[in-house]
């Protein structure tokens, strides 16, 4: 069946339109933050992104596209793999492992598989009795797995969706959800340098704790007919949502060469882009890239939200500045390339967020 370029620019425009209008109804709002849960799903565990503030969600390419908008996967040129590792703050001892891989399918598709494991280390055992602990460890467990397809449907029009596992447990208490993201990436420009992008993220139904964990043996009222004895209280945990967003972004490539093989030559990329939360501040994410050939990359961001420039009116640790650096090598004679990412997200307090990937393009 065909499909006409108007018929599919039109629907983009709708989806577009109706994002927008989402934007305003998720308009990000101060009084209800901290009511969402599963908020390790606003982490971004990928280097090339994160460099940017995240601000490249119009043009994100390959599997770091299932973060920012998942559209970018259909970029894919064949097989792509990232293994990944985040110091997350500097100083907590918090680590995040990720890994993930996108592979063409037929003309204009690809799929995704993406895992993020959060690893907080061993944490002390307390109780009422014993404060101090001294009776063990525990070790919490925080995995996203996701899987996505995106699709091209013309030249200029991209679009994919991603489904979620979330799962979030210790030894005797956990939580497990599913999320839904999708994006529409549209390409224009006499170079496909002018970029435009609309997702939305983490949209699922409500999660809850349940578990051993939550109840707890309690001796019975003096006057109970049926003697001495304990017995068991069981509570509930409250529902929570999870942190919905949707991000709308633009950016614009300039090449310093007139002819046909400007993308292997000096690049230039300006990204901006709105992010509309439904529980925290909405912010504005502004991003640069330069690229020397394929084999050089720089990076620098700025992430803002209100009263983000004072330190009494923050309320993120984040302080705004980011940048980050790509190399990447070819190693055989059929173009793959081998590559370095590196980004640096600053904090107040601790160190800042390090991050180091390692990329495969087969």
């Amino acid at each position: 069946m065909k499909i006409s370029l108007n018929t599919v620019n039109k629907k983009v425009l709708s989806l577009a339109s109706a994002a927008l209008l989402a934007g305003v109804m998720f308009a990000g709002n101060a009084d209800r933050a901290g009511q969402a849960g599963a908020s390790e799903l606003l982490i971004n565990p990928w280097s090339r992104s994160s460099g940017e503030a995240g601000a490249n969600t119009a043009s994100v390419r390959g599997l770091e596209a299932t973060y920012m908008n998942v559209a970018g996967i259909a970029f894919t040129p064949k097989t792509e793999l990232i293994f990944s590792y985040t110091n997350w703050f500097v100083g907590t001892g918090i680590s995040i492992n990720s890994f993930g891989f996108t592979q063409r399918v037929g003309e204009t598709g690809a799929i995704g598989l993406s895992v993020m494991s959060m690893n907080f280390g061993n944490i002390p055992i307390t109780t009422v009795d014993q404060p101090e602990g001294g009776i063990g460890t525990f070790s919490p467990s925080f995995v996203n797995l996701g899987l996505s397809y995106a699709k091209g449907f013309s030249d200029n029009i991209y679009g994919g969706m991603t489904v979620r596992v979330i799962s979030e447990a210790i030894s005797n208490v956990s939580a497990r959800g599913v999320s839904l993201d999708a994006g529409i990436q549209y390409v224009t420009g006499e170079r496909k340098n002018i970029h435009f992008g609309v997702s939305l993220k983490n949209v699922g139904p409500r999660m809850r704790y349940s578990g051993d964990g939550l109840s707890f043996r309690t001796p019975l009222p003096a006057n109970n007919p049926s003697g001495t004895g304990t017995y068991t209280v069981e509570n509930r945990s409250a529902d929570f949502e999870l942190p919905s967003l949707i991000n709308i972004g633009a950016a614009y490539d300039f090449y310093f060469s007139k002819d046909s093989t400007a993308m292997k030559h000096h690049r230039v990329s300006l990204a901006a882009n709105f992010v509309s939360n439904s529980f925290t501040k909405d912010q504005f994410l502004f991003g640069l890239e330069y690229g020397f050939r394929s084999f050089l990359m720089l990076r620098a961001g700025y992430m803002y939200e209100s009263g983000i420039t004072s330190t009494t009116d923050r309320t993120t640790v984040f302080t705004g500045p980011t940048a980050g650096v790509t190399l990447e090598l070819p190693f055989t004679k059929s173009k793959s390339t081998f590559g370095l990412d590196y980004s640096y997200r600053a904090t107040d307090p601790f160190q800042g967020v390090h991050n180091i990937g390692v990329r495969i393009n087969l």
